[in-house]
């Protein structure tokens, strides 16, 4: 089942993953759509939108049918237990075992397969194997959410109508094309499709027939899956040839609020300040541009993320499946287990960043509602708090910050 949309859900992050901000594919409705009501005079105005958007109706009438609210499907939309992992938790999970010793196999199992891939796209065989072993453990854990049910439930529901009815009319639209008879579309909760969970609009505008079947099947195809994620990543921003993340040992002291996602610096800025390869050399030029990652601080492990790396943050927005996608890559390419870091580190509970959140947010560092979920904005506010504070500023929420802090009372 696909983790990569679940995360953004859950934290709020719908909106980026829309396909207005991956490479341009079809633009969602400029209006927020009808939500909620009867549903069957919702799903009515469905089949008009479907029609208008040229989807026959026999197509409708296949893809609609027997079409019903799914609750399981909006249980797992309100979910939120694994957002609460650090790094290390989440990459000790979802990067161990058979995930991490099957990926290079596969890669020389379909070896020509991914020297087309790589030649036509541009995108190493081991950045699309980790993707594809990561959404559905390469191809064998698809989800049994039937797809038409879960669009539609999310459509119905009046959280992000914007973001999945689009994706309803897309789903329609495979119909149409004859890629996937409606009794095949079963995949993740969140509408997800295929061996790299592709949502319906990514599948219709990036979707490559690689067997020549004369359909796009990813499914099935492998071939198919396989091309088009490279196709899918190539089309977000990916530079041929250059490389992604790399891990690195962070010396003792040096300016923290400079290791921040979206603070570059020419690597030779890093070397100068002490940042060195963990193994080896640091991948890039000198002169490249790369920010400095303390997913759990500067106690924690340290990465170097590269231009590439821009491509998980569109990927998911969630930095800690981000980091985690880019990480399993770079096993494939034969980088170490990550190390823990220099210290032990101490994340707080869901209580204690809640605490923080509301103390941050009466010291005016942070907007928005406290809802203890560790994102971008209470990572930069907990930076300008330790900066204001004279804390070293890593930006990880620590209990050093949260006891520095009045309380909110």
């Amino acid at each position: 089942m696909s983790r990569r949309l679940a995360f953004a859900l859950a934290l709020g992050l719908a909106a980026p993953l829309a396909p207005s901000a991956r490479a341009q594919p079809a633009e969602p409705a400029a209006a927020t759509p009808p939500c909620g009501g009867d549903f069957a005079s919702w799903l009515d105005g469905v089949r008009a939108e479907a029609r208008a958007a040229g989807v026959s109706d026999d197509a409708i009438a296949r893809g609609l049918d027997g079409v019903a609210v799914d609750p399981k499907v909006l249980s797992h939309d309100r979910g939120q237990q694994v957002f609460q992992q650090t790094f290390l938790q989440f990459a000790g999970r979802m990067v161990a075992g058979a995930r991490v010793t099957r990926g290079p196999k596969l890669i020389e199992q379909n070896r020509a397969l991914f020297a087309r891939m790589e030649s036509e796209y541009g995108v190493p065989a081991s950045v699309v194997a980790a993707f594809w072993g990561l959404e559905t453990d390469f191809g064998a854990n698809l989800g049994k959410f039937d797809t038409r049910n879960a669009l539609a439930t999310l459509s119905h529901d009046c959280r992000r109508p914007a973001f999945f009815r689009p994706q309803l009319i897309a789903a329609l639209k495979i119909v149409e094309r004859g890629d996937l008879a409606p009794a095949e579309m079963k995949g993740a909760w969140a509408g997800e499709l295929g061996q790299t969970q592709m949502m319906p609009a990514d599948y219709i505008r990036f979707g490559v027939d690689g067997d020549g079947d004369g359909r796009v099947d990813l499914m099935k195809s492998t071939p198919d899956a396989i091309l088009s994620a490279g196709r899918y990543v190539s089309e977000m921003g990916w530079r041929r040839g250059e490389p992604w993340l790399q891990e690195v040992t962070v010396p003792a002291s040096m300016p923290w609020e400079q290791a921040d996602i979206d603070v570059k610096h020419p690597v030779s800025q890093w070397s100068a300040w002490g940042v060195t390869a963990r193994q080896g050399a640091l991948l890039a030029r000198p002169d490249s541009g790369a920010a400095l990652l303390l997913p759990m601080g500067r106690n924690g492990p340290a990465f170097l993320a590269y231009d590439n790396f821009d491509v998980y943050r569109k990927w998911n927005q969630s930095f800690i499946y981000a980091m985690t996608a880019a990480y399993l890559a770079t096993r494939y390419e034969g980088a170490p287990q990550v190390a823990p870091g220099a210290a032990p580190v101490r994340p707080l509970d869901t209580a204690e960043l809640t605490d923080l959140q509301h103390r941050l947010r009466k010291a005016g560092f942070l907007d928005g509602d406290a809802d203890g979920r560790l994102g971008f904005a209470t990572r930069k506010a907990s930076r300008a708090a330790q900066l204001k504070l004279g804390l070293p500023a890593d930006g990880y929420p620590s209990l050093e910050l949260l006891q520095a802090l009045p309380p909110a009372e």
